[in-house]
């Protein structure tokens, strides 16, 4: 089976001359439009780290409205990972059946239905966003939320205050790449047809990878090819362990944007992403997700405010053009796509294969379906389910004075 490497004429839906809503084949799975839901982190489950019917709503609304691809949040490989005892896990064989259920509703509905792999690494142990983001104390853990020691590549703090870190030892890590595969397997069992592995944002993976945090002396330390050992590592035990015919993604913070004091490091730079991304082709990854920033900040958003930085418009799809240029695989563009025609815009300049949109679709729950609108595609509403379309349809017909 050959994955996917560029998008040719051959692998697309031509019966369209629009890009974003043209299919598109990876390995044996094909991507109805090329919308995909971002994951998106809502804290909203119980410390089981169960899917309940609060993730089934808000993310089956996003499959009505226009998204080929509806991704999860990030869920948790071990419990040490949380970020909060909000998140979703897929750390046990029970966490597989209400996963399924919603996966089969995609399927349903004609959606394709993704998954992300997810450690919060030394972001772990903290309090949700509303509640502050900052490290778990007293307070939570007289309402049943105690803190825990968070694990990361080295034992400094990501955030000056948060709970420190313990660096994980050579053993502890091979442990947790079996986590990964384990989990892959487990998303496999509840039909999902990609997964995603989150690398990004200075959570574990990236911890690993980027210079600023990783100052090991061991194998996976020190030069790059011991920055990239634990995540060469885990895309190959989730291809282990996740059908050959289903495509793998993986998100990456495709720039750090800070030197670090101590060593006069760039941290993470463009360059590196791009040896990177060849080396998880070679271990099975079809896709990488290019985000950035990240590695001392709270979020990645905060970063932007720390290195103040305005957000503009598709600021992160640079990264995913020029990875998509110089080497042998497939990219997803997200960040500040805010509608249809920025979306193809991207897709017609060959920057990306993939537009991946979060927050505007928390906006704009249809977004896909506007984006169609937009663009000339579904001028008779027909993208829309029978049930809404027929009436939309026909008023718009009618007019409104």
């Amino acid at each position: 089976m050959t994955a996917m490497n560029k998008t040719s004429a051959a692998e697309t839906n031509s019966s369209s001359a629009s890009l974003l809503f043209s299919s598109l084949r990876v390995r044996d799975v094909t991507f109805p439009n090329r919308i995909v839901l971002a994951p998106m982190q809502m804290y909203k489950t119980a410390p089981d780290g169960m899917f309940t019917d609060w993730h089934f709503q808000h993310l089956a609304r996003f499959a009505i409205g226009g998204a080929g691809t509806v991704m999860t949040e990030g869920l948790i490989v071990d419990p040490v990972g949380r970020n909060t005892y909000g998140d979703c896990g897929i750390w046990n064989d029970d966490q597989i059946a209400p996963l399924k259920k919603f996966v089969d509703f995609l399927h349903g509905n004609g959606t394709l239905a993704a998954c992300q792999l997810h450690h919060a690494g030394p972001k772990s142990a903290r309090q949700r966003p509303w509640e502050g983001l900052g490290p778990l104390g007293e307070a939570e853990a007289s309402k049943g939320e105690a803190p825990w020691q968070p694990v990361s590549s080295c034992d400094g703090r990501s955030v000056d205050g948060w709970h420190q870190p313990r660096g994980l030892t050579p053993d502890e890590i091979k442990q947790l790449v079996d986590a990964y595969g384990a989990a892959a397997a487990r998303c496999d069992k509840a039909g999902f047809d990609v997964v995603d592995v989150h690398a990004a944002h200075g959570y574990l993976l990236h911890s690993f990878l980027s210079p600023v945090a990783n100052t090991r002396t061991d194998e996976y330390g020190g030069d790059l090819n011991g920055r990239m050992r634990i995540a060469l590592e885990v895309a190959s035990a989730i291809r282990a362990n996740w059908p050959e015919t289903k495509p793998i993604f993986f998100r990456i913070s495709s720039v750090d944007w800070r030197k670090d004091l101590d060593t006069r490091s760039d941290g993470w730079t463009i360059e590196d992403s791009v040896v990177l991304a060849r080396e998880l082709k070679k271990r099975g990854v079809d896709v990488i997700d290019c985000s950035s920033g990240g590695i001392r900040a709270e979020n990645s958003l905060m970063d932007y405010a720390k290195q103040r930085r305005k957000l503009t418009r598709g600021h992160q799809v640079p990264y995913a053009e020029q990875i998509r240029r110089e080497t042998p695989i497939s990219t997803m563009a997200v960040g500040v796509i805010l509608d249809g025609p920025q979306a193809e815009a991207i897709l017609q300049a060959g920057q990306a294969d993939l537009i991946a949109v979060g927050r505007e679709f928390l906006t704009d729950p249809h977004w896909g379906l506007h984006a169609a609108q937009q663009l000339g595609v579904d001028p008779e509403w027909s993208l829309w389910p029978p049930s809404y379309g027929w009436w939309l349809s026909l008023r718009e017909k009618i007019g409104i004075e």
